[in-house]
């Protein structure tokens, strides 16, 4: 390497403002993680089956919440029963993960970390 305090240059103050809005970018986005966490935790997203016999309820970190199980679903038979709470699960899997994903890139739009 040659050039003593090389990175200090013209260039190198603008690279260090650059990394301090990065850190300052970061935070923002921890801070929003955290709340972001405490609103998944409250929310409740349903996912359902067989046209509405079997809905699961989840939070928006994927925690069970409840099973709501239509009578004429009883009817079905165990092996159809088991199917369709399965199908709603899934969906309700699916639907929380999606939110999750959403949420996320909405917090971290917009952080960009300077090349070095």
């Amino acid at each position: 390497m040659t050039g003593k305090g090389q990175g200090f240059g013209f260039g190198g103050l603008g690279k260090m403002k650059e990394l301090a809005d990065a850190f300052k970018k970061a935070q923002q986005v921890q801070e929003g993680a955290k709340l972001l966490q405490e609103q998944l935790e409250q929310m409740e997203i349903q996912g359902e089956s067989g046209g509405g016999l079997v809905k699961v309820i989840v939070s928006g970190n994927q925690e069970p919440r409840r099973v709501e199980i239509a009578p004429d679903a009883l009817a079905q038979g165990a092996e159809l029963l088991s199917d369709l709470v399965t199908a709603a699960m899934k969906d309700a899997y699916n639907k929380s993960t999606a939110t999750m994903r959403e949420q996320m890139e909405a917090l971290t739009s917009g952080l960009e970390l300077p090349n070095f």
